[in-house]
């Protein structure tokens, strides 16, 4: 899982779009939000490491980061 695999970092939507599904692919960030919605459901207590930085993507939260900020 890419969120995992970088840990601790912020994943921006359009960087998530791009790597998952290609440049070419037209589709918007709100699919993203709908995946991420649908793996946290999955996940269930576990969502609460997936963490939605308002206005720039997701981050997979490293154990202590749990009261963390929203810096990229």
């Amino acid at each position: 899982m890419m969120l995992y695999e970088n840990r601790g970092r912020v994943l921006p939507r359009a960087h998530l779009l791009d790597t998952l599904w290609g440049a070419d692919v037209s589709m918007t960030s709100r699919t993203i939000d709908t995946h991420i919605n649908r793996m946290r459901d999955k996940l269930g207590a576990a969502s609460a490491y997936v963490e939605t930085v308002r206005g720039v993507g997701y981050r997979f939260l490293v154990r202590g980061d749990e009261g963390g900020d929203d810096d990229a």
